[in-house]
């Protein structure tokens, strides 16, 4: 799907990789989402 990129808006991309993500995460270990949450906090993505 990459070669439809360029016709596809930004919102619908957006979702697009949010689902991705979400999908992802959800395989991760304790640990492994532990290290990300970590790594998310000190880039300031998660402010808590």
């Amino acid at each position: 799907m990459s070669y439809m990129n360029k016709y596809l808006s930004d919102d619908y991309r957006r979702d697009e990789l949010i689902r991705i993500i979400e999908h992802s995460v959800e395989k991760l270990t304790l640990a492994q989402l532990e290290a990300l949450y970590y790594d998310m906090t000190t880039m300031s993505y998660i402010n808590d």
